[in-house]
């Protein structure tokens, strides 16, 4: 593609993109008008969806994914985190297809989620009991359920812009949410904590936070103000939530473990299923406890499919097979050499885009000024959609917002490819991003 007439605007820019776009993918435009029949604007997950139509895939080998136009994409969503270990990995599937075998719905414990709860226990010392669940949301309600029962106390302390499941969003707005008595702070900025705290610490029953900001924008969360967190939380008697559903990918034990943080309760979710629906939550065994059913007040926890028999296998098999302490550094170094090249490319091209993120979990931003906290994210929605079209025109697949996530699949040539791609994207378009920033 060549540099764009000279007085083109960004809106000039993108409905260019999106003629190339539909013109090459009409069997995914067919797809998503015959979905619109039967499901609210052909969608279920709202996530995915994206103007002018969003691609649906036929297949996935690998870290490649194929469209059902027949085009393939180097796969860098990596489904929001969960596909880890990309569309193929053989142990994964020999295990799913040998639970399978032995039957789907057993109604009772079976062979593989206690040794799952024991593998997870071992990365995670914080962990002293677990219990599973079948996503992140869940994960994370049945961790603010829990504080709210062992304190005896209601209000929830989050921070603005976070994400912790699809009815948990901390955005304006959002109609959607479990109408918990909520309260927000600011992200990396311990003085709004206090703040927010100091009218009656004793009314909070937990803290929520992600070490890295996902839906957010790939934000990290400063190791100090992540310290200071369990340092007030723990003088207040305040059930402290890590939120490790995407981070725990970031390092052998996640994000606590790199930064040397206990939390009372963690939740995790995502590839801890092997690529199959998951969700856990786990902590301190005062807390973590009161489900034990053979207690007189045990709290109840039912979920019919929480130790399903192919999440349970596969999230066993990735974990003591794949997703190694080496295998776990070895991405995490892989993410950060691929964030330097693209920030490279883009500052020799003097265009405002920057990557942020931690290690295999990543966010490509029309801007380049320092971004700290949501609030600094850019809204820049055409911005957005235009450098997203032009990646999928290059074969790489991201997220409309930019999120990035690595899997375990690709290699040093799947990296310089990425950041070829964005670096020819903002060489073609730099200009009327520049202007639009």
């Amino acid at each position: 593609m060549t540099t764009l007439a000279a007085n083109w605007t960004i809106e000039d820019a993108l409905a260019e993109e999106e003629r190339g776009f539909s013109a090459a993918n009409p069997a995914s435009r067919a797809r998503a008008t015959a979905a619109a029949a039967v499901m609210p604007g052909g969608n279920t997950r709202t996530v995915l969806h994206y103007t002018p139509f969003p691609l649906a895939f036929a297949k996935g080998v690998g870290a490649t994914l194929t469209d059902l136009d027949g085009h393939t994409y180097r796969d860098y969503l990596g489904e929001y985190s969960a596909g880890l270990y990309g569309h193929s990995p053989g142990p994964i599937l020999a295990a799913a297809r040998a639970a399978i075998s032995d039957g789907i719905v057993l109604g009772g414990p079976n062979m593989y989620e206690a040794r799952l709860a024991a593998a997870i226990a071992e990365r995670f010392p914080s962990v002293e009991r677990i219990r599973f669940t079948n996503s992140g949301t869940e994960a994370n309600l049945m961790a603010l359920v829990t504080a709210r029962a062992a304190t005896g106390r209601s209000r929830i302390l989050g921070f603005a812009g976070g994400y912790h499941g699809g009815v948990l969003v901390f955005k304006p707005g959002m109609a959607t949410n479990v109408p918990f008595d909520l309260a927000l702070a600011r992200y990396n900025d311990i003085a709004s904590v206090e703040a927010a705290l100091a009218p009656d610490p004793a009314a909070f029953a937990a803290v929520i936070v992600e070490p890295v900001m996902g839906s957010g924008g790939s934000l990290p969360a400063d190791g100090d103000f992540l310290r200071a967190l369990r340092e007030i939380t723990a003088r207040h008697g305040i059930v402290l939530i890590l939120d490790e559903v995407m981070t725990s990918r970031l390092g052998p034990g996640g994000m606590q473990g790199r930064l040397g943080i206990r939390p009372d309760l963690t939740t995790f979710g995502k590839y801890l299923g092997g690529g199959f629906s998951f969700g856990a939550f786990g902590g301190a065994d005062h807390l973590m406890g009161r489900y034990d059913p053979y207690r007189p007040d045990a709290l109840s926890h039912a979920g019919t499919f929480n130790n399903n028999v192919t999440s349970m296998a596969a999230g066993l098999a990735g974990l003591t097979h794949l997703f190694t302490p080496a295998a776990a550094e070895a991405l995490t170094a892989r993410g950060e050499a691929l964030k330097a090249a693209v920030n490279q490319a883009a500052e020799a091209a003097d265009a405002p885009v920057r990557m942020t993120g931690f290690g295999s979990m990543l966010g490509l931003h029309p801007t380049d000024r320092p971004i700290v906290r949501p609030e600094d994210v850019p809204d820049a929605k055409a911005s957005r959609a235009l450098l997203h079209l032009a990646l999928l025109a290059r074969g790489i697949y991201i997220a409309r917002r930019g999120y990035v996530s690595l899997s375990l699949p690709q290699n040093a040539a799947d990296d310089a490819a990425f950041a070829a791609a964005v670096a020819d994207a903002v060489t073609v378009h730099g200009r009327v991003l520049r202007e639009n920033a």
